[in-house]
């Protein structure tokens, strides 16, 4: 398993991940987007800013590395960074289908993305991605699973990606939405001739939303690598946004909000790899500070406080807008 090489790395950013969902396309619901990027959100300036951030979380000892076919460019992006890096061979790389990007690089598109789990759009997204990726693709995921996708349900569907695994490539899936950890649960109980399908799960979890913490354990306990995504609540957890208990727990470790929010998630024992999703390599150093957080009993128990139902974080996460 490609995971494997994230185990024996020496560096404790190797449990960080990068990914690149808030610099692949201009459009996104991070907070404080304007700010990150500014203006200049060309093709170009994106693919610039891309390889900067690549450049330094390599630097810095990340070695997983996230896109998706609905990020914009970011496969293309990380496609290139790799091709002009030819002798680095001990990343991990993985990507997702499930979603079509349509908003043809805009920030105001009525609709950024579509949601599309048959048969039918993982061989069209997965010929896209090997077209830019090829053997450099480690890891596929299905974008977004929820407790009523069919992709838990089509074999024929289970069926090809069973070949892509024959084949080498690790097979996993992502979750969203309230219902997470009945998602999980029923992905674990997918299995191709007995075996199980899937090999690891990206879900959120963060210092607002903890709802699918036991479905994770759960499937750590089964074996599969557990990708945590949005762990900064797409940027609510972000120093100028941060809810009052986190930022004086910040201040206490004299560290950044996001060191501290996303140390919370690194201290569980389920979870793999925990991605960042800096726009800046500033908020990327900052991030992998959170390798080095220490947290006391007290300061768990107040930031324990801050967890929201997942009804309402969800709620609240579909009225962000698209900046």
């Amino acid at each position: 398993m490609p995971f494997a090489r994230l185990a024996t790395a020496t560096t404790p950013t190797c449990h960080i991940g990068l990914g690149l969902a808030a610099v692949g396309r201009p459009g996104y619901i991070n907070l404080g987007r304007h700010e990150d990027l500014g203006e200049h959100r060309s093709a170009e300036a994106l693919h610039t800013r891309t390889h900067e951030l690549l450049d330094a979380a390599y630097a810095q000892g990340v070695r997983y590395f996230d896109a998706a076919r609905s990020y914009g460019r970011s496969e293309e992006f990380l496609a290139d960074w790799l091709d002009k890096n030819p002798g680095i061979d001990d990343v991990v790389i993985g990507s997702k289908w499930g979603y079509t990007y349509t908003a043809d690089w805009s920030t105001d598109a009525e609709k950024h993305e579509v949601k599309d789990h048959t048969l039918q759009t993982y061989e069209r997204q997965r010929a896209e991605s090997d077209a830019l990726l090829g053997d450099r693709l480690d890891l596929y995921q299905i974008h977004s699973v929820t407790p009523d996708s069919p992709a838990l349900t089509d074999k024929d569907l289970h069926a090809r990606l069973a070949e892509a695994a024959a084949a080498g490539l690790t097979i996993g899936f992502s979750t969203s939405g309230p219902a997470q950890a009945a998602a999980i649960r029923a992905a674990l109980a997918v299995t191709v001739d007995g075996e199980p399908l899937f090999h690891t799960v990206q879900s959120t979890f963060n210092a607002l939303e903890t709802s699918a913490g036991p479905a994770l354990a759960e499937a750590h306990d089964a074996g599969l690598t557990v990708i945590v995504k949005e762990g900064m609540a797409n940027g609510r957890l972000a120093d100028r946004y941060a809810p009052d208990a986190l930022k004086a727990v910040a201040e206490e470790t004299e560290l950044g909000c996001d060191a501290v929010a996303l140390a919370l998630i690194l201290r569980e024992p389920w979870a793999g790899v925990v991605l960042s999703g800096a726009a800046t390599t500033v908020q990327l150093a900052s991030n992998l500070h959170a390798a080095v957080v220490d947290l006391d009993d007290a300061q768990l128990e107040r930031l324990a406080a801050l967890v929201e139902e997942p009804d309402a974080y969800w709620e609240t996460r579909g009225q962000l807008p698209w900046h």
